[in-house]
């Protein structure tokens, strides 16, 4: 049911609306009021009117990273401001600002077609634009803080628009300040990124190597980085279209050298990659050694080729993966004394 379309404004509000649609995980949990935001005045005036009829505000993009728990009572939006804009360059850089709502992967395919390079990496990572720096998105020895240059983001209090550079930011691990102290505070608008006229290829990480020697490739190009990169992600993660699943559910711990080395000496074939902060390791090895690989219960369970990746095989709630996760972590805690913090945002 509609119950706000204003004559001067093309606001439009929706009651009880599943949104099934709207997560990669497929949990049906209805919003009781729901809406699309195309551009800056519509996100205004959304807000305004959950200001003045009281009630909260999710923000939601590409769904593909929070896990629905219940039915929210309160208005959600749709974040789906368009666009993709150069607003200066130089003989090395390009400065390409993109709208929140834009598909992450169609601007990756949008900046190798223009052969800028800087995220090619970062392929076939689901979600929208506006998540990227949120989350600090990353892979194959990428993360957006590197690309970032700056966003802008409408203030919920009063309406303005903010920018914020890297710094503001407080880039991390699959972390930001939008995650932590600016939580809710803020609804981004658009990111800009500055991106490689004359890009340096990143190949060292993951499979990447071996895969474009499987392929034969001699000539190194954005396009056969990414189309290999695309190649080792539906190899082991499952399409959200079929099965759903958030992505990786769980972060990659960063323990201390001296933890790192005691599990060392028990477990030779702990993987671990040194940082600035320790070493870090694959939660999807701890994971696997716990024996929870391809583990089902009920409707959902931990995917049988990527044990970060927990799925809802139909009809499973979020309950039922949040206790999931929570049995994982503990058993992972137990066997190793690693506790595993989620990706994923409960809600």
């Amino acid at each position: 049911m509609l119950i706000s379309q204003d004559k001067d404004s093309s606001m439009n509000i929706l009651q009880n609306i599943s949104l099934k649609g709207y997560n990669t995980f497929g949990i049906d949990k209805k919003a009781k009021y729901f809406s699309i935001a195309k551009t800056v005045e519509e996100l205004k005036e959304l807000l305004a009117w959950a200001k003045v009829n009281a009630t909260e505000v999710l923000i939601l993009g590409g769904g593909s990273n929070i896990l629905l728990t219940q039915d929210l009572d309160f208005l959600v939006i749709k974040n789906e401001l368009e666009g993709i804009h150069v607003i200066a360059e130089n003989e090395e850089t390009i400065l390409l600002e993109v709208g929140a709502g834009v598909i992450w992967h169609d601007l990756v395919d949008y900046s190798i077609e223009h052969n800028w390079g800087g995220i090619e990496n970062l392929s076939l990572i689901p979600g929208t634009v506006g998540a990227s720096p949120m989350q600090n998105i990353g892979a194959y020895g990428v993360e957006i803080k590197e690309v970032f240059e700056s966003l802008t983001a409408l203030d919920r209090a009063d309406l303005s628009i903010k920018i914020f550079d890297a710094k503001a930011c407080q880039f991390g691990y699959r972390e930001s300040a939008f995650k932590h102290e600016l939580k809710n505070k803020f609804v981004i608008c658009s990111v800009t990124f500055r991106l490689q006229k004359n890009p340096e290829f990143k190949i060292s990480y993951g499979a990447i190597q071996e895969t474009l020697a499987e392929r034969g490739i001699k000539e190194l190009s954005l396009k056969v980085i990414s189309d290999a990169i695309i190649s080792i992600r539906k190899s082991k993660l499952p399409d959200s279209k079929v099965i759903g699943n958030a992505g990786s559910f769980f972060k990659n711990p960063t323990l201390d050298k001296s933890k790192y080395e005691e599990l060392k000496e028990k477990y030779p074939s702990i993987p671990g990659y040194e940082n600035e902060s320790g070493v870090k390791v694959p939660a999807a090895w701890l994971i696997e050694q716990a024996g929870w690989k391809g583990k089902r219960i009920g409707e959902v369970g931990v995917h049988q080729n990527q044990p970060l990746v927990l799925v809802n095989y139909g009809n499973g709630e979020g309950e039922e993966i949040v206790k999931l996760s929570k049995e994982i972590q503990r058993s992972i805690a137990e066997k190793f004394g690693v506790e595993l913090s989620p990706e994923v945002n409960f809600v």
